[in-house]
């Protein structure tokens, strides 16, 4: 069978255009990274060389896959010679090439957030400024948001309206920080991640032998999710593509939802301006979701008015409308859609898996924490503390980074006194203080105390020089010893394994156990080198954990859990069963998006994302009140409810507090409905009796009076809900009954007051 016969029409177009720029419009769930799979294994069955096609995905997981894929359709192993992955990975390896075109080592550090924030910490601290004004985090995305519009420290210091809105923002002093914090990157051999894609634009502008030589190589670029592109990546793509013109560009402009990135929409939306003769393709069948979900986020998006038009349709079955839950409150809402996630799983023997719950900020994870506990339901949150972020893994990657790069200020300072050796803050300070008066790297002064002297004790002295001489012993195996030899060696002749090996404490053990699961990690990562007839270096693990992006740690851990994320870390997958949660004006769309149709447009497109990430149900909920910043206060259901087709919707729930058959948000309640109390699901007239008219009818597992309720009765109390009786305690009107719920947990009540019925 022919591997373009799996394609449908416009699929197959898009594939076999092969020379010209080219744009394919990929509606959600269109096979858009089906289609550049088979694109790439058509270049190459048409005798394009592997070693010139370039192509940058949305994440290295989806890289990886798409290289097997591609070789199990030309065949052999061409395609590990394409240059394939993220925008990051790719550039950070160019990067390592031609460090020292732009005077950094080779072995540059890359520095995640957390390290860019530290830094800054320390800069604004050391320049006596307000760090309640000039707080890490605001800093380091004004300093981001500058690199990705290009613009370097001298450049922004003499920008006079980016200066004047830093005064009208009570930070005048970001220009001296911007301008510290990259002399400090710099002296440190360090980039952030911005500095990746920003130092890139400086080589192919600084060195055009350098352009011209990647302009012959890469006679071909792909490029996935090309609306989600910043400034600093399109002209990065821009100058690459500029000879032969072989550019194709996949994404969809109704998904473009990371301005606060740095992304820039125009770049898909005025493609054609820099490539008129380009040939665009529409992928428009979506063969994820059913009839009615697609039809609803069609009429959804159809709304913006800033978008290349698309009939996204389906062959797949109607399927039921979305629903629309209000709830009283928050922690009502988390109740209610964990009782939703149970009966579906119930009803339709589902995994855990097939249910995710987006919402528009990670701090409405809570009441769906605590009511997913009560019911003892597993999940997982994304975009939490991920695996490499642990303060443990943190120190002994420390240890590597300083090993690999020993100018690396943030990791020495992490771990010069880790474990304990005695090194104190005093005598650091000091060291920190000296550095800053000669203009050096802390492990300049702590590696040669005779060239830069530092008033410290004798003592603390030979304890910095002892830890300076054990990075060097690292350093010197860097590039010749297997990565794992070295890593065990690091963990061991360092003390970490030993000191945490010594706490006992259950966290403690947690923490050991992490530090051999990374240890394992690596061995894998060395087992697999070793199979490319390569040695595997630490420095090349230390490349790959750098540049993990936020979907490939989603995706580090496969398990059968329910999960929990913001709609934006949500962008790529799929799920069976979405509940799209917090639909209140304010929450979402986000308060500080209403000043412009711009701003509004991209929450409507992230709204079109959460939706488009159902397959089979939709639920979207709302509340009547919220507790935000402390206080209880009055919420309004999101205008984006209103926006979906009548046809497509369904109120499938509503709870008290309605007036003449309407909820508060005007929806009109079926006549057939009937609420039975606090946080219950509604439907029709459920087969009900009180205990007391129990005592006159035959109850289902036997015996009708409160005295004969037995274990395994099934009972119903008007605020938890549905339960089982497991336990029955005393006689007469004291006695007790032990109930499980499945909605809240195990309660314990007193028959007389409980005022329990029991299920027909």
């Amino acid at each position: 069978m022919d591997y373009l016969d799996g394609l449908n029409e416009s699929q197959r177009q898009a594939v076999e255009h092969i020379d010209g720029p080219m744009m394919v419009i990929a509606g959600a769930g269109s096979g858009k990274t089906r289609v550049l799979t088979y694109r790439i294994a058509h270049l190459l069955r048409n005798g394009v060389d592997s070693f010139s096609i370039l192509a940058l995905t949305f994440t290295n997981k989806a890289a990886k896959e798409m290289k097997e894929r591609i070789n199990s359709i030309v065949g052999g192993n061409e395609s590990m010679n394409i240059t394939m992955g993220t925008f990051h990975s790719v550039f950070a390896r160019i990067l390592r090439y031609n460090a020292d075109k732009l005077g950094y080592p080779s072995n540059f550090t890359i520095y995640d957030t957390q390290d860019s924030r530290s830094l800054i910490k320390s800069i604004v601290k050391e320049f006596g400024l307000d760090e309640k004004v000039y707080k890490s985090n605001a800093v380091q995305s004004r300093i981001s948001s500058a690199k990705n519009n290009l613009i370097s420290p001298n450049a922004y210091e003499a920008n006079v309206e980016i200066v004047s809105e830093d005064r009208m923002s009570r930070k005048p002093e970001i220009f001296r920080i911007y301008k510290e914090y990259a002399k400090r990157c710099f002296q440190a051999g360090a980039m952030d991640f911005d500095d990746l894609l920003y130092q890139t634009n400086v080589l192919l502008r600084d060195f055009p032998d350098v352009l011209h030589f990647y302009q012959q190589k890469f006679k071909y670029a792909l490029v996935d999710e090309y609306q989600d592109t910043n400034y600093s990546q399109y002209l990065i793509v821009k100058k690459l593509a500029a000879v032969y013109e072989n550019i194709c560009v996949v994404g969809d402009d109704a998904q473009s939802i990371y301005s606060f990135r740095g992304a820039n929409i125009e770049n898909i939306l005025n493609f054609k301006k820099d490539y008129p003769d380009f040939k665009m393709f529409k992928l428009e069948q979506n063969y994820r979701s059913t009839s009615n979900i697609v039809n609803a986020a069609n009429s959804i998006i159809k709304r913006n008015k800033d978008q290349i038009q698309k009939d996204v349709w389906t062959s797949n079955a109607e399927g039921g409308k979305i629903n629309i839950i209000r709830c009283l409150t928050d922690n009502e809402e988390g109740r209610v859609i964990t009782n939703k996630i149970f009966d579906i799983k119930q009803g339709e023997g589902a995994d855990y898996k097939d249910f995710a719950i987006l919402y528009r900020t990670n701090a409405q994870s809570r009441s769906f924490e605590e009511s997913l506990r009560k019911l003892n339901l597993p999940y997982k949150i994304y975009g939490g503390l991920s695996f490499y972020q642990r303060k443990e893994i943190k120190d002994l990657i420390a240890y590597f980074r300083l090993s690999a790069n020993p100018k690396d200020e943030e990791a020495l300072k992490r771990v010069i006194n880790y474990p304990k050796r005695g090194i104190g803050k005093t005598s650091m300070d000091s060291v920190i203080l000296a550095a800053r008066q000669y203009d050096v790297s802390l492990w300049d002064v702590i590696s040669d105390f005779q060239r830069y002297p530092v008033s410290i004790s004798s003592g603390a002295r030979n304890k910095m020089a002892q830890f300076a001489l054990k990075i060097q012993s690292y350093s010197a195996q860097m590039e010749t010893s297997p990565a794992y030899d070295l890593a065990n060696n690091v963990a061991q002749s360092s003390g970490i394994l030993k000191d945490l090996y010594d706490d006992k404490s259950p966290e403690g053990v947690t923490r050991y156990e992490n530090i051999q699961e990374l240890l394992a990690g690596i061995k894998e990562f060395s087992v697999q080198q070793e199979e490319k007839d390569e040695i595997g270096t630490l420095s090349d693990f230390l490349i790959d954990v750098a540049l993990l992006t936020d979907a490939d740690k989603a995706t580090e851990e496969d398990k059968n859990t329910i999960t929990l994320m913001t709609i934006h870390a949500s962008k790529g997958l799929e799920f069976p069963h979405v509940f799209i949660v917090g639909l209140e004006e304010n929450l979402f769309p986000s308060q500080l998006s209403l000043t412009s149709r711009t701003e509004l447009e991209e929450e409507r497109r992230l709204f079109y994302v959460a939706v488009t990430r159902a397959e089979k149900t939709c639920t979207l909920s709302y509340v009547v009140s919220r507790y935000r910043w402390g206080q209880l206060v009055t919420a309004e259901p999101s205008r984006f409810i209103d926006e979906v087709d009548k046809k497509f919707v369904s109120h499938e729930n509503e709870t008290r507090g309605r007036s003449g058959g309407k909820s508060l948000s005007g929806y009109q309640r079926p006549s057939e409905e009937r609420t039975q109390g606090f946080g219950m699901m509604g439907g029709g007239k459920r087969n009900l009796k009180t205990m007391k008219e129990a005592t006159s009818a035959p109850a289902k597992s036997g015996g009708g009076t409160t005295d004969n309720l037995k274990v395994g009765f099934n009972v119903e109390h008007d605020r938890f809900g549905k339960g089982k009786v497991t336990a029955l305690v005393g006689a007469g009107s004291d006695q007790k009954a032990t109930v499980f719920f499945p909605r809240v947990g195990q309660k314990t009540l007193i028959l007389k007051f409980a005022k329990l019925t029991i299920v027909e």
